[in-house]
């Protein structure tokens, strides 16, 4: 896991323009929902091209968020990355920045069923929980999945971005999810990179500019005050009080 260190100016910033340190200070648990991004053994098992070893460190983190998530009854989406080979001539500049054997290496290796595209064994996933394939580094981006699609019809409103690597597919898929009308807010200690400076910097640049940042015990602390809240409304409904 990475060490999560947000400079104290870039604090004092964000506490400037919105007035509080936190944009997001409660959740609506039936509209949110957590997004697991590329925890895939391609990004997680030694030896692997890209490979990011502080994403297993992270594991713990994920899989509490994804429990409490259930239990608050919001949404866990698991978002795998894949490489089609349409995307050889539909995204050729990623490509050209790869030699031709790492180039064909990536295509093996994260093509659906393969070792290196299934998630990582010891996250939790349940039946219930949603899964996405994406074929860009944001999943929101036009053309990468229907994942926006599918979270509207769902009524999600909220979203939380974990996973891997906190500066390419995380950071990408949050400011996207941001730019489309999402409430956002990103987990400092369920994303990982592949250094302590990616990390922190990506978390700096989307805390000033697109959204919140916050800690598994704060989400987790939220999701639980608003399974209370939604639990004391449904029992002053039922006996005819109004909240």
């Amino acid at each position: 896991m990475n060490n999560v260190n947000i400079p104290e100016e870039v604090l004092e910033r964000v506490i400037a323009r919105q007035g509080r340190l936190h944009a997001y200070e409660s959740l609506v648990p039936g509209s949110t929902a957590l997004l697991v991004v590329d925890m895939q053994n391609y990004f997680m098992a030694d030896g692997e091209l890209v490979c990011c070893p502080q994403a297993r460190g992270i594991v713990p983190n994920v899989n509490r968020l994804a429990a409490e998530m259930r239990d608050a009854g919001g949404l866990v989406v698991w978002i795998q990355g894949a490489a089609p080979d349409e995307t050889l001539v539909s995204w050729a500049n990623l490509h050209a920045l790869y030699t031709p054997e790492k180039r064909e290496l990536r295509r093996r290796r994260l093509s659906e069923g393969s070792p290196g595209y299934e998630l990582w064994a010891e996250l939790d996933v349940a039946p219930q929980d949603l899964r996405i394939v994406k074929s860009r580094y944001s999943a929101f981006i036009q053309g990468a999945s229907g994942i926006e699609s599918l979270l509207h019809a769902r009524g999600m409103d909220t979203v939380i971005v974990t996973g891997v690597a906190t500066n390419v597919c995380c950071e990408s898929t949050a400011r996207d999810a941001m730019m489309l009308g999402f409430r956002t807010l990103m987990v400092s200690d369920a994303n990982a990179a592949f250094t302590d400076d990616e990390h922190n910097a990506a978390l700096a640049s989307f805390f000033l500019f697109f959204g919140d940042v916050q800690s598994t015990d704060e989400v987790v602390a939220m999701l639980r005050a608003g399974t209370s809240r939604t639990a004391r409304g449904a029992g002053l409904a039922a006996a005819g009080t109004r909240p």
